[in-house]
């Protein structure tokens, strides 16, 4: 369990409540929990996944200096029906699922991920290649990360994106969104 807040003693007697009923011990400062990093300092909190992203990534075999610069190409389009498929689909579903953890702290390869993760049942070499691309690039920003400021202002911004059914298969709109509260982007 994690408990934060700016009211110490409020921390300190919910602590020893939960003593009382529970039996449990205080770990101290929150640095690393399911894969989240943490950096707590005066100007606020910061949270990576950046040791998740290089277990994921050393997973995939992707060892040598090439990146890509961008998720993916502007005019990619995907088809079930793309190459042939792939002979054992394990490693690429384990892949998938691991950048599905890995869209909590990176908003910018949602899309994707939820694009290859549609070719789960049988994947084909184009879309194995799809998340070899994505490591790729998820290489270059591996330590980015989301900052919670101690000293923002109660301002809510959001968003929006739509690209108006440009999705061949289904025709359907896609829309992309950005939340923020402050500076600190929530969803």
């Amino acid at each position: 369990m994690i408990v934060t807040g700016n009211n110490v003693d409020g921390i300190a007697n919910l602590k020893v409540s939960l003593h009382h009923t529970f039996e449990m011990k205080d770990l101290g400062s929150l640095s690393y929990f399911l894969g989240l990093e943490v950096i707590s300092n005066d100007e606020g909190i910061y949270l990576s996944q950046a040791k998740y992203a290089s277990d994921l990534l050393a997973q995939a075999g992707i060892t040598d200096s090439r990146i890509e610069s961008a998720p993916l190409e502007h005019d990619a389009r995907f088809s079930p029906m793309n190459d042939t498929v792939l002979d054992n689909p394990t490693l690429y579903r384990q892949l998938v699922r691991g950048l599905v953890y890995l869209t909590v702290m990176q908003p910018d390869i949602v899309y994707l991920v939820h694009v290859v993760s549609q070719f789960f049942s049988a994947p084909r070499t184009t879309h194995y290649a799809t998340v070899i691309h994505i490591l790729r690039y998820i290489k270059i920003t591996l330590f980015h990360g989301l900052h919670f400021s101690a000293h923002s202002s109660l301002t809510l911004q959001v968003y929006l994106d739509v690209d108006w059914a440009d999705d061949p298969t289904d025709r359907r709109s896609t829309i992309g969104y950005c939340l923020f509260f402050s500076d600190s982007l929530i969803t």
